[in-house]
């Protein structure tokens, strides 16, 4: 009999912003007794609710089981920056290229997730604010930060790719600031309110055949004929599991000392006065992200309750996979000197919501989309791209499952595992001390 034991479990740090500004949702359906199913499914995000999607339309008269250790929408897809994008965007690079060959394949795989998620949002109905293939710009602040856009420019020219070149004038056109020397837009980045939309496949999803417990967090796994998942409260016995967990796969005992753990943090304003709109300007939504990858991410988004600004930056390498509440405030003021420098004419608006999301990065930028043991499936490390990866993780995983094949998922299954990392005692400092490097490099674009 195999058996594992979780060693941690999820821990994430403030508000879920997203999730707040929705209605509250419905009461918990927690796991309080010993039930049987076709597919479980841990973790109810991004990954974890592609797979279920995906397992339905293979297996549509199968019964699927998610389980989510808190509420769906309040751990890292609800504090999800919500760009789905579709172009390379490797975050340990200076301008998120890579080998053109590569590149292009992986385009064409993260497309395929667009429209994966493209095709939950129709079905499931969601409004246009919720899932909006409008677009993004990679803003430069600096004549650096100019130069990794057009270097970036070139090699999606080299890949067949469409972009256009915004100066100063279409940047304040778009923002409202000056802030902006130039701009690049792409238009198949998705932006999402990811709260809405991991909330509203859940609601989509839910029927006679699936359901999804909340706050039921697994606590051990047990192998005997079938995989046995044991909550706090209740148990559910499956032939076929797949861990959509992202880095908390190392909780289950996989892949220790080979996935990197990163906390990367945010902040949201209150809602802007009618007033504060118009002494901004520009255009009520977009989305920006930064020419250089350790840089500001900035959206302005409308909601019911009120429109307002997300601001996002700073990277931390934490291996325990949880900060405190004083790294969230120590963060805090360099969004509010990232937010000042570029919004001026809102110089009393306040934040609202500040909080930390867990990244799962592998340094040789690969996810893990693999049977770990026979009926125990993987679909985790997405590399700071949740929303694209974690999809494309989550449908790959359900296909490998179920022995649906195609050069998609061939490709995962080729892809290397997961580079080994050094020891703690040196990858911690190092990592902290070339993060603190590449932030001091990135400047004004911070």
């Amino acid at each position: 009999m195999r058996e594992i034991k979780v060693k941690k479990l999820p821990i994430d740090p403030g508000p879920a912003a997203w999730n707040d500004l929705l209605d509250k949702p419905e009461p918990a359906l927690i796991l309080n007794k010993k039930i049987n199913s076709d597919w479980l499914i841990i973790g109810a995000g991004f990954a974890g609710l592609a797979a279920a999607r995906r397992l339905s339309q293979l297996c549509p008269t199968d019964r699927i089981t998610i389980l989510e250790a808190s509420r769906v929408a309040e751990g890292p897809a609800g504090r999800n920056s919500g760009f789905m994008i579709d172009l390379p965007h490797d975050l340990s690079s200076a301008d998120y290229g890579g080998a053109l060959d590569q590149d292009i394949k992986l385009t064409d795989d993260n497309r395929h997730a667009i429209q994966f998620a493209a095709d939950m949002a129709n079905d499931f109905e969601m409004e246009p604010d919720v899932f909006n293939q409008s677009g993004k710009i990679n803003g430069a602040a600096t004549a650096k930060g100019d130069k990794h856009n057009r270097e970036y420019a070139a090699h999606l020219k080299n890949m067949g790719e469409d972009y256009q070149m915004l100066d100063a004038a279409d940047m304040k056109a778009v923002t409202g600031t000056t802030y902006y020397q130039s701009g690049l837009f792409t238009a198949g980045t998705a932006m999402i309110q990811p709260a809405a939309f991991v909330r509203g496949i859940s609601k989509g999803l839910k029927s006679n055949l699936i359901q999804i417990y909340e706050n039921s967090p697994v606590e051990s796994l047990t192998q005997n004929i079938n995989w046995i998942a044991t909550t706090p409260n209740g148990s559910v016995t499956s032939p076929k599991v797949i861990l959509a967990v992202n880095g908390h796969l190392n909780s289950f005992g996989f892949l220790s000392n080979h996935l990197m753990h990163v906390f990367t943090y945010a902040s949201m304003t209150r809602a802007l006065s009618s007033q504060e709109s118009r002494q901004l300007g520009g255009q009520s939504v977009w989305g920006i992200t930064p020419a250089d990858p350790m840089g500001t991410t900035i959206r302005r988004i409308r909601s019911s309750k009120g429109n307002r600004i997300v601001v996002r930056n700073r990277f931390t390498y934490d291996p325990s996979m949880e900060v405190s509440d004083k790294r969230i405030k120590v963060v805090a003021r360099d969004h509010d000197r990232a937010f000042h420098a570029r919004f001026p004419m809102l110089a009393n608006v306040l934040m609202q919501y500040r909080w930390g999301g867990r990244l799962c990065l592998s340094r040789n930028n690969v996810s893990v989309v693999k049977e770990l043991e026979d009926g125990l499936y993987s679909a985790c490390c997405q590399n700071g791209l949740g929303t694209t990866r974690g999809t494309l993780s989550g449908l790959l995983a359900a296909e490998l499952a179920t022995g649906t094949r195609s050069a998609r998922l061939d490709r995962a299954l080729a892809a290397p595992s997961p580079t080994k990392l050094l020891p703690q005692f040196l990858s911690k400092p190092g990592a902290a001390a070339f993060l603190k490097w590449q932030e001091m490099k990135a400047g004004a674009e911070l």
